[in-house]
């Protein structure tokens, strides 16, 4: 088999092969991409009362185990802090998605909203399917798609070394 007519079948065939993975995260990573301007996506930052957070994480705790949605009975159930000092609020990030705004100041609740880019950032990394999908999933799918790249060049830039060569022995 020549090697042109291997490679065009290469190319063909993992094309096929990593279509819906790479439509998948194409499709998640346009959404991430505008996640800000969508409310729906992400919630938006709210603004507090000073620059300085001055309210303890004691305190953090007490304000958001009020928030019944935000489902916290403790530490545990908190993925993450997010301190934005210029806007003067801190984001408290649940393990269930839930994000709880508060003024850093007053301990004030600024909103408490659903995140639905993380949903999406774990259909576009491959952990929705799996926790390790992002290594058995997408990692084969970003390699096979580095090989349609140099398959590809290789299919386009042919014929052009072909004429050359055949142009070259003209002369």
């Amino acid at each position: 088999m020549k090697f042109s007519t291997f490679n065009r079948t290469t190319h063909k065939w993992a094309s096929i092969i990593i279509a819906l993975p790479l439509l998948l995260v194409i499709i998640t990573g346009i959404l991430l991409l505008v996640k800000k301007q969508f409310d729906v996506l992400q919630p938006p930052t709210q603004k507090g009362i000073a620059a300085t957070p001055s309210i303890s994480f004691e305190q953090i705790l007490t304000v958001t185990k009020s928030v019944e949605q935000a489902n916290v009975a403790d530490w545990s159930d908190i993925d993450r802090l997010d301190v934005r000092p210029d806007k003067g609020i801190i984001k408290v990030r649940t393990e269930s998605s839930w994000e709880v705004q508060l003024d850093g100041k007053t301990g004030e609740i600024l909103q408490v909203a659903y995140r639905n880019s993380e949903f999406i950032e774990s259909l576009h990394d491959g952990t929705f399917f799996q926790k390790n999908a992002n290594l058995w999933l997408m990692l084969p799918v970003a390699l096979t798609l580095l090989l349609l790249l140099l398959t590809g060049l290789y299919l386009f830039c042919l014929p052009y070394y072909k004429k050359w060569c055949r142009n070259k022995t003209q002369s």
